[in-house]
């Protein structure tokens, strides 16, 4: 036996380093609300009959829910320790409990994925639209879903992300105003803007139009890991919501996330306007400073709290800048060959901030240049993707994958568009962006 603690080391070494968290999640181990909870550990109970269960909230989980609808404005506000992934799986139970299609965005998560899968949903896809800059996956609109609906009206539903990893947001209000015209309901993954209702002017998918959102408000609030809310509008069936999460969920919540679920809405009712108020000038000065060093960020609407930087703009791979910070004390949320992303939080210090925008401002430049594109396509989808992801499977190398049907979603940057889903055809143009994203084997149906 061993008396080591790999990951408790892991941990604690990299605290030793000292970076600055311009990652997720939003409490940055900063003083936050959080505090004002004690020892989390004391906190760290079960079902009793004096703290109330999840899935048959009665008592203070539902009062504490009902509280958080009100400050949401939602029908129905719904907790979730395990994470965004939990409300969408139930968010999509909701919309089509016994499969049928849907319309999706291409570009979306890989829990959406599973969820097809369980639940036997046949995904209509529509491409976003290369709209918001060099590398981006851009945003769907809502002229492409409405020719979805038309060709597709046997829909349940439309899925879409946004905003996506890199902050750019579709226009929701549009794509609700479709969505109703057409009788269907309009599905949203917010995991990234669950602080949007803080924003001025709030750009939250509910109060866009949107029917129902999944909101995973650990990544920029003080919230525990895993903590999210599942969000219900006025179409949504909202009475089957906590068995819809207890379908899918753990029958061990976790107390402490709840609990900082809780304080966080009490936090964003007291001080989360004027925060974020704070905030959202002190990122728009970082941008135009970016901007003007030759640092765009993405076009168009974006989450106005969110850096996302272009530093192929000025020759450098993203992935060598985040390098670059890293050796300076910042510590980023997410890079890929030309974009570098980070997470500015109320809870950073001023100096926090402006040590940030001085090592953007080091940056040396270079002389790297973009790498090829491969543009998104549809393959040909040949099964459904339950029968993909849950009939038998082998990997294969990808130089011998064309003309099988893939397992599994491929995308080779985690918040782009995939190349290709569970159940469709691999052809000569997906093998060669396989072998371009430096992927070499692929799970394949047998």
């Amino acid at each position: 036996m061993s008396n080591t603690t790999p990951l408790v080391q892991a941990l604690l070494d990299h605290l030793s380093l000292g970076r600055t968290s311009f990652h997720t999640p939003g409490h940055k181990g900063l003083p936050s609300p959080l505090d004002g909870l004690g020892d989390l550990k004391r906190l760290d109970l079960t079902e009793l009959p004096d703290t109330d269960s999840l899935y048959e909230a009665d008592g203070p989980i539902a009062r504490a829910m009902e509280q958080a609808a009100g400050f949401f404005h939602a029908k129905r506000t719904v907790f979730s320790s395990g994470g965004c992934t939990l409300c969408i799986q139930a968010m999509l139970y909701l919309a089509a409990p016994t499969g049928g299609k849907v319309i999706f965005g291409r570009t979306l998560h890989r829990s959406a994925v599973n969820a097809m899968a369980l639940l036997d949903i046949t995904p209509v896809w529509v491409l976003p639209r290369p709209d918001a800059g060099p590398g981006l996956p851009g945003r769907i609109h809502a002229d492409d879903v409405e020719s979805a609906l038309l060709r597709h009206p046997d829909a349940k539903a439309v899925y879409i992300t946004s905003p996506d990893y890199y902050g750019t947001c579709s226009d929701i209000a549009a794509l609700a105003d479709v969505c109703r015209r057409h009788g269907i309901l309009l599905l949203v993954d917010n995991a990234h803007g669950a602080h949007f209702s803080l924003l001025s002017p709030d750009i939250h998918p509910l109060h866009l139009g949107a029917d129902a959102c999944a909101d995973s408000a650990h990544k920029t609030l003080p919230v525990l890991t895993g903590g999210a809310w599942l969000q219900l509008g006025d179409r949504m069936p909202v009475e089957g919501a906590l068995d819809a999460m207890a379908l899918f969920g753990s029958t061990s919540p976790s107390y402490p996330i709840m609990a900082s679920l809780d304080a966080c809405r009490r936090w964003m009712e007291k001080e989360g306007k004027t925060a974020f108020s704070q905030l959202q000038q002190q990122v728009k000065a970082i941008r135009e400073r970016a901007a003007s060093l030759g640092i765009p960020s993405p076009m168009g609407p974006v989450d106005p709290v969110r850096l996302s930087l272009n530093t192929m703009a000025i020759g450098v791979d993203g992935r060598h800048a985040a390098q670059y910070l890293r050796l300076h004390g910042v510590e980023p949320e997410m890079c890929d060959s030309g974009w570098v992303v980070l997470l500015p939080s109320p809870f950073h210090k001023p100096e926090h901030l402006r040590h940030l925008l001085d090592v953007i401002a080091s940056i040396p430049h270079g002389t790297a240049r973009p790498a090829s594109a491969f543009p998104p396509t549809l393959p040909e989808m040949v099964e459904r993707p339950r029968a993909a992801v849950l009939g038998p499977s082998q990997w294969v190398d990808v130089e011998q994958c064309v003309g099988r049907i893939s397992a599994q979603a491929a995308c080779p940057c985690p918040p782009g568009v995939p190349l290709v889903m569970p159940g469709e055809k691999i052809d000569q143009r997906v093998q060669m962006g396989l072998i371009h994203s430096g992927i070499r084997r692929l799970k394949v149906v047998k």
